[in-house]
């Protein structure tokens, strides 16, 4: 089969679509992947073929992530509208000839709608439980606002609000780019498959068939030599602590900085920058910078993940079977710190706007407790059991044959 895969994000939305494409490539169909140009490094080592969407959502999150979770909501909805008429102009030509589109992240409606177009088979795919359940509310709204009787109203307003904040630009898109009649409504009656562990979210219940979590999708570990200086680092003491904010720019990096360095109190740890801008600041020598390091073979050799609750991270960190303390900063973040908190590997989410060394140092404490370390350590067994990327290969064949 020839297949499409569409997204738009961060590398944490990219990279789990990466995965699922080379999985689907090394059995033998045809796949190209579409996203933003800043997140297609992984595409490119795995050599499965891609190119850029117009957007730049790096600099995007420089400039609004600082006015905190609404402001940053209202800059992604400015950026897809702005960009939802290229985004299908793209998306169409990409798709010229496949079999199917596998759609996600802020182009999700318009892979919908170019399958629509060519009358080929679209699939829903995330990192995001977007699939109104009883059994959790909706990873936009803040932690402990939801009583748990309106969960799944909770998760239709929040689908109902995007489609809202979406309607206007794709419908334009839809009768200008594709020739289609105008959606009046949300469209929901489309597969989804979701790269999310069931280790960490249970398959719900109450979701209709079309609707299944697979587990998590992680590119395969490649063969990787640390730098001199980490490996160094590494054979130098105990596991350190890992540090890193993934795609987070524009968060306040002399004072992130200077409540790290406090809360570690001399503990050895791994810094990884990422986006954030941190890449120049000082750091005593308890603390090593270091550059991108494939999760699988790095979390493994910590004791402590401290991070800003990306799907992606929170998935790595608990199948490394580590511990996690999470500053989230925007989106879902909160909502997987949460989950951790409930499985009993996290303590509750520190607030990244008031965040201080004292609460920090706290938390570290409290996951450096023999009974979390070792519960962390039996989750990430089971999630070692888990085959996510198999469980998607043969949902995605069995729903387009």
């Amino acid at each position: 089969m020839k297949l499409l895969i569409l997204t738009y994000g961060t590398e944490g939305d990219t990279r789990p679509l990466v995965a699922l494409g080379h999985a689907l490539h090394s059995i033998g169909h045809d796949v190209y992947l579409l996203g933003d140009a800043r997140t297609l490094g992984s595409a490119d080592e795995l050599g499965l073929a891609n190119s850029a969407l117009s957007g730049d959502i790096r600099q995007l999150f420089s400039e609004w992530l600082s006015q905190g979770p609404k402001g940053t909501a209202k800059a992604l909805v400015q950026l897809t509208n702005a960009n939802t008429h290229a985004w299908t102009v793209e998306t169409l030509a990409a798709a010229d000839g496949c079999d199917a589109i596998l759609t996600s992240g802020l182009a999700g409606f318009i892979g919908l709608s170019v399958a629509e177009r060519l009358g080929i088979p679209a699939i829903g795919t995330g990192m995001i439980p977007l699939t109104p359940s009883r059994e959790f509310p909706s990873p936009f709204l803040p932690s402990g606002l939801v009583p748990r009787w309106i969960n799944h109203a909770s998760l239709r307003l929040t689908n109902q609000l995007f489609w809202l904040a979406f309607r206007k630009s794709l419908n334009e898109a839809r009768q200008t780019v594709l020739r289609l009649a105008p959606w009046p409504e949300l469209p929901t009656q489309h597969p989804m498959l979701y790269g999310i562990s069931p280790t960490i979210l249970p398959q719900p219940a109450d979701w209709p068939a079309h609707a299944k979590l697979c587990g998590q999708w992680q590119t395969p570990a490649a063969d990787f030599t640390p730098t001199l200086e980490l490996a160094d680092f590494l054979r130098a003491g105990p596991p350190p602590v890992y540090v890193g904010f993934g795609s987070m720019a524009g968060i306040d990096g002399p004072h992130i900085a200077k409540t790290l360095v406090t809360a570690l109190a001399g503990r050895r740890a791994l810094f990884y920058p990422g986006w954030s801008g941190m890449d120049d600041i000082e750091m005593p020598d308890n603390i090593l910078r270091i550059g991108a390091t494939p999760h699988q073979w790095l979390l493994p050799r910590t004791s402590v993940v401290i991070h800003h609750g990306g799907s992606g991270t929170t998935h790595s960190a608990t199948r490394a079977g580590k511990p996690s303390v999470i500053i989230p900063f925007a989106g879902d973040q909160p909502f997987w710190a949460e989950r951790l908190n409930r499985l009993g590997i996290a303590p509750p989410a520190l607030d990244g706007a008031k965040l201080d060394a004292r609460s920090l140092g706290k938390a570290i404490g409290f996951v450096e407790n023999i009974e979390i370390q070792k519960r962390a350590a039996e989750l990430g067994e089971q999630m070692e059991r888990e085959d996510g990327l198999a469980t998607a290969v043969r949902e995605i064949e069995k729903l387009i044959n």
